[in-house]
């Protein structure tokens, strides 16, 4: 058996907790090791508060969005502006997939893939005393493989893997 599902929110903080306890729920009920499932939901939790922070408004200077279906984020013609982002996950036996994707401007030009063999360039990481810029490292740190891409004209998306353990008689395990 496996489990896929996947959410459109609201660009507002309170979606993040909301994500981030859909995720931990639907973890548990499949019979996820607590620690992986922990892992995964702190690397959402920032993938999610940069989509809210980030992730849209890049309506073009003048355009009105008067008769537009605010949920109808996903139809909208590139450079408009975005009220959601999209929340996709995939449990399958020994893996989870997620994936964060919005409507903002993008990612500027930085790394765009990593597993967990190769070592992060410190060199692209931020300062310590940096207020922004942490929670792309964080992923990196808490996930498998890591991927940051541009969807041109249409925002960015973070999607990151890890590997399953499972509980004890796990109910995606028995099937």
């Amino acid at each position: 058996m496996s489990i896929w599902w996947s959410l459109h929110l609201r660009r507002e903080a309170a979606s993040v907790p909301l994500a981030r306890r859909f995720l931990l729920g639907a973890m548990e009920t499949a019979g996820v090791d607590p620690e992986i499932s922990f892992d995964l939901s702190v690397a959402l939790s920032e993938a999610c508060a940069n989509a809210v922070e980030h992730g849209g408004d890049h309506r073009v200077q003048g355009e009105r969005s008067v008769g537009r279906d605010p949920w109808d984020v996903w139809d909208e013609p590139a450079g408009t502006a975005c009220g959601q982002y999209r929340v996709t996950a995939y449990l399958d036996g020994e893996k989870c997939r997620i994936e964060v994707a919005d409507s903002g401007p993008g990612f500027p030009a930085r790394r765009t893939l990593r597993t967990s063999a190769q070592q992060p360039d410190p060199q692209l990481h931020p300062s310590l005393s940096a207020e922004d810029g942490r929670g792309l490292c964080l992923i990196e740190q808490l996930a498998d493989h890591v991927h940051f891409g541009n969807r041109p004209g249409r925002g960015a998306v973070v999607s990151f893997d890890k590997v399953l353990k499972w509980r004890e008689g796990a109910l995606l395990m028995v099937s």
